[in-house]
């Protein structure tokens, strides 16, 4: 199975989005969106920047836990990984959105 995005509201009537894995696990967050067509434009982002190594920064936590960001052309961060145990398991994640970002599957939460 492949990955897909889930587009959701929250109870203040803004928008996010996660992208999972075929296993159903987060691989990338969004920031919070004031309108639909925002969080949209960002599901857009991800599936055009997704594919380029060089759109990933990879960091780490204060507390030393790596994790990643994925920025579009302008350096805008588009999404933010969970965070991971190792280096090893980050690359995985990063493996992991570039193989599944670019998914044209979308299931609409909002209404849920």
């Amino acid at each position: 199975m492949s990955g897909y995005f889930e587009l959701r509201r929250n109870d203040r009537g803004q928008f996010s989005f996660v992208l999972k894995a075929g296993n159903h696990e987060v691989i990338l967050t969004s920031e919070v969106y004031e309108s639909r067509a925002a969080a949209e434009n960002g599901i857009a982002s991800v599936q055009k920047n997704s594919p380029d190594a060089a759109r990933y920064e990879r960091l780490s936590a204060k507390d030393g836990r790596p994790y990643f960001t994925l920025k579009a052309a302008n350096h805008q961060v588009i999404g933010i990984s969970q965070m991971y145990q190792s280096e090893a398991a980050r690359d995985g994640g990063i493996d992991s959105v570039m193989r599944n970002g670019s998914t044209a599957t979308v299931k609409d939460l909002t209404a849920a």
